[in-house]
């Protein structure tokens, strides 16, 4: 069996925050390998313009070459409709039943996960892998109220936390500013070759 850490976004662009969340997971629950998930139509970003699919998984792939324990899935991508995690998570307990998951998610997101599709669930496929994001601990009786038996699915991570955001980044490269050290210098290349997020 694998232990297996699943992280999901849509990587637009992937950045060392992404990185050292899923280095710091795999270390702290000695997890085999993480996989990143991005997502094709990420539902709450429905109404937000995103890269096309082929540059972020280009940028992805060049942030997670030369690391073996770091893979790409594309599970969402060649899935049609919107990218939602309890649909990932059925196919992939269904496909793979002998690697045990572990999907990774903040804190912030994990307060919210009550209003996810069918959450219940979600916590009965997965352990979840939470990244503690100062002042946003979670409400974990809030949450046990809401989902029954969280609380014994959660594995608090201890991760160094960067205030980085995708959203940063696509402005600064808009305005032909330098995002050194904040994405690997692959994805950099890839931008500039690419000339991805330049309009």
């Amino acid at each position: 069996m694998a232990r297996v850490g699943l992280l999901g976004g849509t990587f637009d662009p992937v950045h060392v925050g992404h990185l050292i969340m899923a280095e710091a997971t795999r270390n702290a629950l000695d997890l085999d390998w993480i996989e990143f998930i991005p997502a094709r139509i990420p539902p709450h970003k429905a109404d937000e313009p995103v890269t096309n699919t082929e540059h972020r998984v280009g940028m992805l792939q060049s942030a997670i070459d030369g690391n073996d324990a770091f893979r790409l899935n594309a599970v969402e991508l060649d899935r049609p409709g919107p990218s939602f995690t309890v649909d990932t998570l059925n196919e992939l307990t269904v496909t793979r039943p002998d690697d045990a998951f572990h999907f990774i998610i903040g804190s912030d997101s994990l307060n919210d996960l009550p209003k996810w599709r069918e959450p219940a669930r979600i916590v009965a496929l997965v352990e979840l892998a939470v990244i503690i994001r100062p002042g946003n601990e979670p409400a974990l009786t809030d949450l046990d109220a809401a989902i029954p038996g969280i609380a014994g699915r959660i594995a608090m991570v201890d991760a160094p936390l960067l205030d980085i955001s995708s959203t940063r980044l696509r402005a600064q490269i808009q305005a032909n500013r330098s995002v050194r050290y904040q994405t690997p210098d692959a994805v950099i290349a890839y931008i500039e070759r690419e000339r991805v997020y330049r309009f």
